[in-house]
């Protein structure tokens, strides 16, 4: 298939000043954004609970989400999934137990309520309550008194008395917010209109692990890939295609950044797949530049380049549209975290076609020059 008929002989290099410094302006903003407002984390590296429950009747997310503040979940994000006949949700909020800062002051004062109680510990980070009473106490005198205060109870542990005889300790585990908002949406109900199909929790720790490993896959790909661009071809190509890369990342990052979308594991998903797409369609130009060097001696640098981006433009264009159709069929009919791959992925194609112009060729460009002066100063000094 022939896109272009017709040899294009269209000036790119001779607008790599200008396209350079926009491109910089843009990815200075974006840094700053990110280092001053930050990402909207999802579940998977913030932490969290996600939910996923099924309808047994025509309901909207508006109406889902009164419920569940109604029933007390005042944080929590509800997502339509699937077509809208399916009536099916996502529900995500903060937190892994029922346990928080808020009620757990409110735990331990009921709690130390039952009697001679002391050494009231809350541990938030794993929803269990430690303490010790000099007098035992029945296992249901402290569920009903920790979920009279407002925080469910999965279970009350009997660990005996302590080694100096001082007393019995006990252990309150939290419910988690899966049975909170079982029963936020089942309140007033004679039958629950809904099915839970699904449960998901990542604490704090494991996100912050998951979000820090994700970063290092994508450090670890691209020095694997500079590496691999600088033995294709030689220096003054490589750090070409690790800038592109790197302004590409930056730039889909923005699109996560402008519009809030979660940044998930997913999001890590896309940002690897356009860094490859990215070092794909530079070393396609690459290849191009470096036919023409030997076909063309002795034109300069700069010229060689831009036949070689006339060359290929017609296979970019066709690689590149190709794969944003794709992608458009996936924006139409993809919801929730589909669609955020999906837009991300669009956005990486345009930068990523975008960069291997006016990114990498203009770096290649300068190291050239830069290559060029040092040799005359050599020859000059000789």
């Amino acid at each position: 298939m022939q896109i272009l008929k017709n040899k294009t002989n269209i000036d790119f290099i001779g607008k790599r000043k200008p396209a350079v410094f926009i491109s910089t302006l843009i990815n200075l903003a974006i840094l700053v954004g990110i280092a001053t407002v930050g990402f909207n984390y999802g579940v998977d590296f913030a932490g969290g609970t996600v939910v996923e429950l099924k309808f047994d009747h025509p309901v909207s997310a508006a109406e889902v989400r009164e419920r569940a503040e109604k029933g007390g979940l005042h944080d929590v994000s509800v997502q339509n999934i699937g077509s809208a006949s399916e009536n099916a949700f996502l529900l995500r909020m903060g937190g892994v137990t029922q346990l928080n800062e808020e009620n757990a002051d409110k735990a331990k004062a009921a709690i130390e309520g039952l009697g001679s109680v002391k050494n009231v510990y809350a541990d938030l980070a794993n929803g269990i309550i430690n303490f010790r009473s000099s007098t035992p106490l029945t296992a249901e005198a402290i569920k009903a008194a920790v979920e009279k205060s407002g925080t469910g109870v999965q279970e009350v542990r009997v660990l005996g008395e302590n080694q100096g005889g001082t007393g019995v300790d006990y252990q309150v585990v939290a419910s988690g917010m899966a049975d909170k908002v079982f029963g936020a949406l089942s309140a007033g109900l004679e039958k629950p209109d809904f099915e839970q199909r699904r449960v998901d929790y990542v604490g704090p720790q494991v996100g912050k692990q998951l979000r820090n490993r994700g970063v290092m896959a994508l450090l670890y790909s691209m020095v694997a890939i500079l590496i691999y661009v600088a033995f294709r071809f030689d220096f003054k190509f490589g750090p070409g295609a690790l800038l592109a890369m790197l302004h590409d990342v930056i730039m889909v990052a923005g699109y996560y950044l402008v519009s809030r979308r979660e940044f998930n594991l997913t999001a890590i998903a896309a940002l690897l797949t356009i860094v490859g797409y990215s070092v794909n369609d530079t070393i396609v130009i690459y290849d191009r530049i470096r036919e023409d060097m030997a076909k063309f001696k002795g034109k300069p640098f700069a010229e060689v380049i831009n036949i070689a981006i006339n060359d290929t433009l017609g296979r970019t264009i066709l690689t590149s549209g190709t794969t944003a159709l794709s992608l458009i069929g996936l924006l139409i009919f993809g919801v929730g975290e589909i669609f955020d791959f999906a837009m991300a992925m669009l956005v990486g194609i345009l930068v990523g076609t975008y960069s291997s112009v006016y990114i990498a060729s203009p770096l290649t460009i300068w190291l050239d020059e830069r290559a060029a002066a040092k040799e005359a100063r050599v020859t000059a000094t000789a």
